[in-house]
């Protein structure tokens, strides 16, 4: 790849400081307005769905492939020539060939258009959790994840990365608090489901063919007082084994899951 044209970094420069906090930092990830995007599959689906990329950076003196090669031509966004030891930082993978900066969206529930199941996730401590539930949002027909109270943040790199591109195909909101949500639920006529080992019915025996609001507690605590007094019901999964509960992402994944099936059924 030819660097006319691109901004070149061979040293530990305040730039390459800058993308090197977005890693770790959340609170500058929010002031800067981006993050870091890892992998082909995650930055192609960026770049396909028309996510605001901001700069693609990659290694000098380095014989790229031809994705590579058409990414840097084709999508809009400074190019960067780094030093290779410099990217595979950022990277944290020696043999990687791209690393893009995308922009944060705005945390408007209005992006989200409700259709299929909407998932909130509440109080997630765990980054990699939330991309998972992401890509099965995804995988499942949600219309959207919603990550509310004070949570892992889902610009993390492990939910990106976790996320496997998904995090570019659903639209992902954060909020504060349940209050705001359950009120915009209410004001679109649906139903809020939240779930848990002591709900009063199984899953399968809810109706979830028509929008609902599916609410998965913390890893740890389960769902908050909040969430659970907004809840028009509250359903649990039954399982058997010596296992007393499922994984967070496990179990949103089987409700949206039992959602697609009931909707693919109607």
């Amino acid at each position: 790849m030819s660097a006319t044209g691109a901004l070149r970094v061979t040293t530990r420069n305040a730039r390459f400081q800058q993308w090197e906090a977005l890693l770790t930092n959340r609170t500058k990830r929010g002031r800067a307005g981006e993050f870091l995007v890892h992998g082909v599959r995650p930055i192609t689906i960026a770049a396909e769905r028309g996510w605001p990329i901001r700069s693609l950076l990659y290694a000098s003196g380095r014989r790229l492939s031809s994705w590579a090669e058409d990414m840097l031509r084709d999508t809009r966004a400074e190019r960067v020539e780094m030093a290779p030891d410099l990217l595979a930082e950022l990277a944290a993978k020696d043999e990687a060939e791209l690393v893009a900066v995308a922009a944060l969206p705005p945390d408007d529930l209005d992006r989200i258009t409700p259709g299929g199941p909407v998932i909130v996730f509440d109080r997630p401590s765990d980054p990699g959790n939330i991309g998972t539930v992401v890509r099965s949002a995804d995988a499942f027909g949600a219309a959207g994840v919603i990550v509310t109270g004070h949570a892992a943040d889902v610009y993390d790199p492990k939910a990106v990365r976790a996320s496997t591109g998904s995090l570019f195909a659903v639209p992902v909101v954060r909020a504060p608090s349940p209050g705001t949500v359950a009120e915009w639920a209410r004001g679109a006529d649906i139903q809020i489901i939240g779930t848990d080992e002591t709900g009063n019915r199984d899953v399968h025996r809810c109706d979830l063919r028509d929008p609902a609001l599916i609410v998965i507690g913390n890893e740890t605590r389960g769902m908050s007082a909040a969430w659970l007094a907004a809840c028009d019901e509250v359903v649990r999964i039954p399982i058997g084994g010596a296992a007393s509960s499922l994984n967070a992402a496990a179990a949103a994944t089987v409700l949206l899951y039992e959602a697609s099936r009931q909707r693919f059924e109607k």
